[in-house]
């Protein structure tokens, strides 16, 4: 089966999960019978470059389906985005979250972050269109964070809201951006990282051991 053969090929080259799910038919005249979607997480705690790997594993799962006579399109990793390439149309359209939460990778969490089982919110995403007869994953519907809000009560901005996702209403707003953006820049500890990570860290399936786990 090909969700079987392409899931082992980027699970051994460093993937930690892997899921499949269909993509709206005619969401775009450039992405027009590219109905499938794969995609992929890696651990950023594992791996340090994750961008790189990311990228890496994109063109395994395109060279893998251009191998077997299906066409293709990756959508690059949010922090690798450029702007004035052809790609860059479809950035407003698509959402490795919206993939990832259809394929039953995981949920939205009240941080905002796509939230597995098994990795909690340390998954970074990528996901590679086709037209491959690829079947699809079970999609999550609804948040698992329940009446858990350690997020939204470390946050140091007060930017959780404490609402909850859903497949239903995808567009809550979970993050208030101003003001984690505003934390960021008043805090000199933060200077040049994209968040402080408490979110993260704070996330009881984001650590092994909850009550061992220290808050920085």
């Amino acid at each position: 089966m090909i969700n079987d053969e392409l899931e082992r090929e980027l699970l051994n080259n460093g993937a930690a999960i892997v899921g499949f799910t269909e993509i709206k038919e005619n969401a775009s005249r450039d992405i027009a019978g590219l109905t499938k979607a794969v995609s992929i997480g890696v651990d950023r705690k594992l791996n340090e470059n994750t961008v790189s790997l990311l990228v890496t594993l994109q063109k395994k799962a395109a060279s893998f389906l251009k191998g077997k006579g299906y066409r293709y399109l990756c959508i690059p990793p949010d922090s690798d985005r450029i702007r004035g390439k052809f790609i860059a149309k479809l950035y407003h359209i698509f959402d490795h979250k919206m993939a990832a939460t259809s394929a039953g990778i995981g949920w939205v969490g009240k941080n905002g972050l796509l939230i597995s089982p098994e990795y909690g919110p340390r998954l970074s995403l990528v996901t590679v269109l086709t037209n491959a007869p690829l079947s699809a994953g079970a999609p999550i519907e609804f948040s698992m964070c329940g009446d858990c809000s350690l997020c939204m009560d470390f946050c140091p901005s007060n930017a959780i809201t404490g609402r909850e996702w859903s497949r239903y209403e995808p567009y809550v707003e979970l993050v208030n951006r101003d003001n984690c953006a505003s934390h960021k820049k008043k805090s000199i500890k933060m200077k040049g990282k994209p968040n402080c990570g408490l979110c993260i860290n704070i996330c009881p399936y984001g650590r092994k051991n909850v009550k061992s786990a220290q808050v920085v």
